[in-house]
């Protein structure tokens, strides 16, 4: 595999429409089978969902609970398809893993009301590592949407703080159409990232700072996307068509920078 092949890729997918992410990136691993594994572990794309055999509960599924082509449940921890010698999380590591996936149901009934979630941990040689996933999408009609948040960290204990490292990454698709407005699709992606160092007393205690770290990022991001992607994509639009005659904007306008300036003096 090149490098330059592999740059070409990302950049082919950052160009293409987002709703259509997981197409495409089948259809490119599928010219260029090298690229699979690191195209699948570089891109984010809509988290998809599976029924655990075991428990008949859903799970998402990702790169991180991925062995080839079966997938880890969190309800079970069994692989399905089975998987000989496959890597899983230790004793201590699998305990936190249930209770965090505990925390994240509550979370997500509080803040998403339905929608599905799964956290998967694994170790690491001086802490471990993990994944929190949340998906919630609406029903099929002539107006649908989708959130998928990846919430991806680490844990590297120091005395008695631990050094955390979160990389979130949220997925958002809003499309609508009818026969009076047409079609609409409004689709993308953000990611954030933060560094903390934060007290560790027990096990409980990471648990208790993974969640908050993730609880505030998510809402920065929805934040975020509330006021500066929609907003300036409304602003966008008054800018191309105004709702009221442009002599009355204007005359907002002038009006509200001469409060500005005299604020100034």
């Amino acid at each position: 595999m090149s490098s330059d092949q592999f740059d070409s890729a990302l950049d082919l997918l950052r160009r293409l429409p987002p709703h259509s992410t997981a197409a495409n990136l089948n259809r490119i691993c599928a010219l260029a089978p090298d690229l699979t594994e690191e195209l699948l572990s570089s891109v984010d794309q809509p988290l998809q969902t599976r029924q655990c055999k075991k428990t008949k509960r859903d799970y998402l599924l990702c790169d991180y609970n991925r062995d080839g082509d079966s997938y880890r449940s969190p309800w079970s921890n069994e692989f399905y398809p089975e998987v000989e010698d496959a890597e899983m999380p230790s004793e201590r590591v699998r305990k936190m893993e249930v209770r965090m996936g505990e925390a994240v149901e509550v979370y997500r009934e509080l803040y998403y009301e339905g929608g599905v979630s799964s956290v998967y941990f694994w170790d690491l040689d001086d802490g471990f590592a993990g994944v929190v996933l949340l998906k919630k999408t609406t029903p099929k009609s002539s107006s649908e949407g989708g959130w998928d948040s990846i919430h991806v960290f680490e844990a590297i204990d120091r005395a008695r703080n631990a050094h955390y490292k979160l990389t979130s990454t949220v997925i958002l698709r809003l499309s609508t159409g009818n026969e009076a407005l047409g079609d609409m699709d409004l689709s993308g992606n953000m990611t954030r990232q933060v560094e903390q160092d934060m007290p560790v007393h027990d096990d409980g205690s990471h648990i208790v700072n993974v969640g908050k770290l993730v609880e505030d990022m998510e809402l920065k991001m929805r934040n975020l996307l509330q006021e500066v992607y929609f907003g300036k994509a409304k602003d966008i639009v008054g800018d191309l068509r105004s709702l009221q005659p442009l002599t009355e904007a204007n005359k907002d306008k002038a009006t509200h920078q001469d409060m500005i300036n005299s604020m100034k003096r």
